[in-house]
């Protein structure tokens, strides 16, 4: 299926690693030309060089999102090399375990900062010139602003942010034709998953406990099946899907809990 997203301009923040380097593969493989926002140069550009050397077109920006002027300032870099945007793809985030009896005042407004507020500003920032294109924006979000997951409250506050802000801003741009839809993550294997199961003193058991919790294949999602549900989003093919929450989670989240002993 040809998404017609050839020569598409198209934002992703947390660009350079997990589920942003799977959406940045992706859209470069169907000829988009993917922007990474990341904060670190030397992961921008290995990724950037690799797409590159496959014969892809892609750039990056360096930002730290948390920063207010950084997301404006991202923008203008971008419209500077190009002259447009035509997708925004808010990706960046981090479980960071701020939670409600252990957390503080402080850690919670940095949790959203880090999580939520560069969703919002990079999108006010870009949304000029994605009424110029009839552009899509694409929020990646996670199952904790849905089902909780205990001693999170920032990142879950985030998501539930991000969940709502979907819905928002779906309705607030109907008049211009920009479509906004969300991914809603729930257990999908990235190399900060990884790293966070390598933790664990029964970390093999632990992954094994999870995976026979998903119930189709009993197995983790993939970056790549993230990222592909992504680019349909953005793409023409989807042109009548705005300001859904769509569950990439092989039924994790929904599907009958009476599943797991069968």
């Amino acid at each position: 299926m040809d998404l017609q997203l050839k020569d598409k301009v198209i934002l992703v923040s947390g660009g350079a690693k997990g589920i942003g380097e799977a959406i940045v593969k992706s859209l470069a493989a169907e000829g988009a030309i993917p922007v990474i926002i990341g904060r670190n140069h030397e992961d921008n550009q290995k990724l950037e060089q690799e797409i590159l050397a496959e014969g892809g077109r892609c750039a990056s920006v360096i930002a730290e999102l948390a920063d207010p002027a950084a997301c404006e300032k991202v923008i203008v870099e971008v419209v500077e090399l190009f002259g447009r945007i035509d997708g925004l793809v808010n990706n960046a985030g981090l479980n960071d375990g701020v939670g409600l009896e252990k957390g503080n005042y402080e850690a919670f407004m940095k949790s959203i900062h880090n999580n939520l507020v560069h969703y919002y500003l990079l999108a006010h920032h870009a949304l000029p010139y994605l009424k110029e294109s009839k552009g899509s924006i694409v929020n990646i979000t996670s199952k904790t602003g849905i089902t909780g997951q205990g001693e999170t409250s920032g990142y879950a506050a985030s998501n539930g942010g991000r969940n709502a802000l979907t819905r928002e801003w779906a309705v607030e741009l109907l008049p211009y034709q920009i479509r906004v839809n969300a991914v809603v993550v729930s257990e999908c294997w990235t190399p900060q998953y990884e790293r966070w199961i390598k933790t664990l003193p029964n970390a093999e058991q632990t992954l094994s406990e999870i995976n026979a919790r998903i119930p189709l294949e009993n197995r983790m999602t993939k970056a790549s099946e993230i990222a592909d549900t992504v680019a349909f989003l953005l793409s023409v093919k989807s042109s009548h899907t705005t300001g859904q929450l769509l569950f990439v989670d092989g039924g994790y989240v929904h599907l009958d809990r009476s599943l797991l002993r069968q």
